[in-house]
This record gives C-alpha cells, sequence and structure tokens, in this order.
C-alpha cells in the first residue's frame, strides 16, 4: 500500500492545493491532524481533506476549534482558532469534533497520532523518535505537532513525521508532505518492505500573506512563511 501523508495544513489552501498536486499516485490519504488554525482558509482545507476520504486524527488546533478551548495558545494561534471557528459551519464542526486522538490503519500496521502515542499534545521531534514510539508492534509510527519534517529508522519499524504542509518550522519555507509505502512481499513484518520518501513543495506564499491582511489575522501569520519559521 501506497499511503500519501500529511499534517499541519493550518488552513493554508495555497500550500494544500500544491501539496495534491505534487503528491504522486497513492492508494490513501493520511492526516496527522491539525487542518485548521493560523492561515484564513479552514473550510476550503477541511472540504478537501474529506473530499480525498483522508484518515485523520484531530490536532490541538482542530480541538480547541471544534471544542471553541484554547491550548496554550499565543496571540497568532488564538486569532487563528476563533476566525476558523467563525469560518466552520455546523457540519464542519461537527465532523472535526468527530476525529479521534489516534488511529490504526491496515490492521494495527500503521498508528497515526498528531502529537506522541502517549500525548496527543506532546512535542515530540525526529531526534526525540525511539522504537518506544512502535506501539502495539505497528510497523509505522506517523506524528505531526512540530511542523518539522523527519524519519527514523529501527529494527521494530519506522517513526515518522511528514512535516507541515501549511506552516514548516525547520527553515524550508516549502510545503512539506511524505509518501509511506509499506510492501506485502515475503518479508512480512520487516523493516525492509517499509520505504518513506519526504517531499517539499513551493507554493505562492504571497497570496497567503495578502489573504492574512485582508482577513484581518495577525501580519506575522503570513510573513513568517517567508522564512519557515
Amino acid at each position: 500500500m501506497r499511503y500519501g501523508v500529511v499534517a499541519d495544513i493550518h488552513g493554508n489552501l495555497p500550500a494544500f492545493e500544491a501539496v495534491i498536486d505534487a503528491m504522486p499516485a497513492v492508494d490513501r490519504w493520511l492526516c496527522a491532524g491539525d487542518i485548521v488554525g493560523y492561515n484564513p482558509w479552514p473550510a476550503d482545507c477541511l472540504a478537501q481533506v474529506r473530499d480525498l476520504n483522508a484518515a485523520t486524527v484531530m490536532g490541538n488546533h482542530d480541538r480547541a476549534v471544534a471544542s471553541d478551548t484554547g491550548f496554550r495558545f499565543n496571540s497568532m494561534a488564538a486569532a487563528g482558532v476563533t476566525y476558523a471557528r467563525d469560518e466552520l459551519n455546523e457540519d464542519a464542526l461537527t465532523w472535526l469534533d468527530s476525529l479521534p486522538n489516534r488511529r490504526t490503519i491496515e490492521g494495527g500496521d500503521i498508528l497515526l497520532v498528531h502529537g506522541h502515542p502517549e500525548n496527543p499534545d506532546r512535542y515530540t521531534y525526529p531526534d526525540e523518535f525511539s522504537p518506544a514510539m512502535l506501539e502495539n508492534n505497528a510497523r509505522v509510527t506517523i506524528t505531526g505537532h512540530t511542523h518539522v519534517q523527519g524519519v527514523r529508522e529501527f529494527e521494530e519499524g519506522v517513526v515518522m513525521n511528514p512535516g507541515s504542509v501549511g506552516q514548516p518550522r525547520d527553515g524550508d519555507p516549502a510545503a512539506a508532505f511524505a509518501v509511506l509505502d509499506i510492501g506485502d512481499g515475503d518479508d512480512a513484518g520487516g523493516i525492509s518492505e517499509i520505504t518513506v520518501e519526504t517531499h517539499r513543495v513551493s507554493y505562492d506564499i504571497d497570496r497567503v500573506i495578502d489573504a492574512v491582511e485582508d482577513a484581518g489575522l495577525p501580519e506575522k501569520i503570513g510573513t513568517r512563511l517567508r522564512s519557515g519559521r
């Protein structure tokens, strides 16, 4: 099976559209949470995720919007949550609120979370990935939340973060995504059957900056995208 993996879209439609266009043929889409927040296209991005029928978990911004609560948010994040809640209709809010904190895919081969298997709000950077994150014999654990792309291979399996579509924070402003391929050959359960390709794609950041201004959101939400921080 071949999976298109995304995370932390954060209402950035130009970035998400660029990722969709750049994604090679995949059997299924997976989303590690935070569809909404920050940028001014929460409804469009949520609709795209639903149209793709992506298996999705709830991010902290998703939860804050769906439940009208905060998560230690700074002023930029709080503004994005308020904006998204005002923009989403009742059906979208209900769908967002229905998302689980974790999902298993393909009979447990893949564990999909937003932050960490033990805590969905825990920031876990690639240098902190460990085999302990491969819970219940998962062969792959997919996480997001940090907006930092990274993959680590262990004897037990692979832990990966596809990076952020809509707000990278690893110094590269290009939208991030990944392709996960889990083979079905004779080496069932083996690490040799798992491949991960990380990708970046550029998009029109100036369009986002203009839309942030038009929406009355904090200017830095848009301008920070130029540096990928």
